[in-house]
């Protein structure tokens, strides 16, 4: 391997400032020197001779990325792969390899893994497939924050609330909505109300959007795209 180059990073918040690097390579040569070189760069990584022992290992709340030996003993890391899938271990997937191929790469790919190195590589080579896996893998994170969040103000709404939402984001009017629910359009105004304040929605849009990125059954129906004025 190469000399390292330092990776730049920019201040994170507290839970993002310490991305940790998975390595699982039962090469005792190869931990110690990817821990080297990952210690110039100041990265955290950690070290498993094993899928069993990174299976076993309490992994800390921290974006990262797995850099996967494909050789290992008892199960090989293209079926290991699988196993992390299967687990809901959703950490982007770095495979190291002397002895790969085009199928074995292949392979890898299709099934999520962001790249596929061959021994010897570079650090360089190794080092920007880290910065995209903790990149990719932050950017999960956030949204799947972003999603719970949403999934709370929603689950702040009253049934009556999330029934006129949900005829809301399909571009209904108010005065539709009253009739097809037996209330006045004044009613239906005060709801409407309720909804983009709890969900902190500023605009009729951005509600939409909103209910686009949420899978409750009771607003998962496509919307009809909102007539000019339909605030009435």
């Amino acid at each position: 391997m190469t000399s390292p180059t330092p990776i730049s990073s920019k201040p994170q918040m507290a839970i993002e400032e310490n991305p940790v690097i998975f390595v699982v390579d039962d090469d005792p040569s190869v931990r110690d020197a990817l821990r080297g070189l990952f210690r110039a760069v100041a990265l955290n990584a950690r070290m498993f001779g094993s899928p069993q022992e990174f299976l076993l290992a309490e992994r800390p709340d921290a974006p990262g990325c797995i850099v996967l030996d494909v050789r290992l003993p008892g199960i090989n890391g293209l079926d290991f792969q699988s196993e992390l899938t299967k687990s809901n271990v959703r950490l982007p997937v770095i495979f190291i390899t002397g002895h790969g191929d085009i199928p074995m790469s292949v392979r890898a790919i299709k099934a999520g893994a962001i790249e596929f190195l061959t021994k010897p590589f570079s650090n360089q080579d190794l080092l920007a497939a880290i910065q995209s896996g903790i990149k990719r893998d932050r950017s999960r994170r956030q949204n799947e924050a972003g999603i719970a969040k949403l999934q709370k103000c929603f689950a702040s709404l009253s049934p009556r609330e999330r029934e006129i939402m949900a005829q809301v984001v399909r571009g209904k009017l108010n005065k539709q909505i009253a009739a097809s629910l037996g209330l006045s359009e004044i009613t239906i105004k005060v709801h409407r109300g309720h909804v983009m304040q709890k969900m902190r929605a500023t605009s009729l849009a951005e509600l939409i959007q909103m209910a686009n990125q949420l899978t409750d059954p009771a607003i998962d129906t496509p919307h009809e795209s909102p007539s000019p004025g339909n605030s009435s």
